[in-house]
């Protein structure tokens, strides 16, 4: 609970495609508002980073060069893309940011100027070389994209400004994907995957991270054939599975990946989760709930 002379601050602001709500509390507020700037402008700086769609990002700049010669990343990035791999190596390839010439094919990504076409017949997230100095090299043409994992990195920076900045608990949701941290016993609700316009309570946030994977509003249709933008790696095809999965973890960066990982895996997934001391949650359309605990995998 709230002490009597703690003060709360609450904004949100239109960042990473979603809004970005903040919600945080302390003992002074102008050193409160403060963090909660400094929070906003960490999540700002992963879009302006790693976004696909800005023809400046490193995100963009890797899949215009980095089959030809090693490119310099930020940090942030090389970071992120490190994860990424984590995530890959222990899934066995369920977790792959190259997949991203499918959403170009189907819309969900914006078609980018590249040289020599967007992606050489079996390339794959073991293509992605990451080298001393936060630099990046492809070993083949390929396409990158942040957009499974990004947010949760967003949101882990987030958290970070709002303790460093001198917040003694609060909660960063970037659209589902949310981090809460100090006494607060966050509660999470799910959309049900048949009736996303009704809601599931889940569990309950204490100092750990959530994201939720569902095609409820996302799916499309292609060339008279049903798309989403999850797809399965090894080939090619969209995953139209009419789950929600929804990924507790210690960090927001695990989650938000971590759900990719369930979604496509099921429960073969739940050793994954188990290698990152996270639980998983799997929504069916008849309300079935199956965790990794209940699974015997927590």
């Amino acid at each position: 609970m709230r002490s009597p002379s703690s003060i709360e601050v609450r904004r949100a602001r239109p960042l990473l495609g979603t809004i970005v709500a903040i919600r945080a509390s302390g003992a002074e507020r102008a050193r409160l508002e403060a963090a909660v700037e400094g929070a906003f402008h960490q999540v700002a700086r992963v879009h302006e980073l790693m976004s696909f769609h800005s023809p400046d990002s490193d995100i963009t700049r890797l899949n215009r060069s980095a089959s030809t010669r090693p490119v310099p990343v930020s940090a942030e990035t090389w970071s992120v893309l490190a994860v990424a791999r984590q995530l890959a190596e222990v899934s066995s390839g369920l977790f792959d940011v190259t997949v991203a010439p499918a959403l170009v094919r189907w819309g969900y990504l914006p078609r980018p100027r590249v040289p020599g076409g967007s992606r050489r017949a079996g390339a794959g997230w073991r293509d992605v070389d990451l080298l001393d100095g936060h630099a990046v090299r492809f070993r083949k043409p390929l396409l990158v994209d942040l957009g499974g994992i990004a947010k949760g990195y967003a949101v882990d920076l987030a958290v970070e400004a709002l303790e460093h900045g001198g917040a003694s608990r609060g909660v960063v949701n970037a659209g589902g994907d949310l981090r809460a941290f100090g006494d607060c016993g966050e509660p999470v609700h799910v959309r049900l995957p048949h009736a996303p316009e009704r809601f599931l309570a889940l569990t309950t946030l204490n100092n750990a991270a959530f994201a939720t994977s569902a095609g409820y509003f996302a799916r499309r249709s292609w060339r008279g054939r049903r798309v989403s933008p999850l797809v399965f790696p090894t080939t090619g095809r969209p995953c139209l599975r009419r789950w929600s999965v929804s990924v507790k973890a210690p960090r927001c960066v695990l989650a938000d990946g971590l759900t990719k990982v369930l979604m496509l895996g099921g429960e073969s997934a739940l050793p994954t989760l188990r290698a990152f001391s996270a639980e998983g949650f799997i929504v069916t359309a008849g309300v079935a709930v199956l965790s990794s605990e209940a699974a015997g995998v927590a």
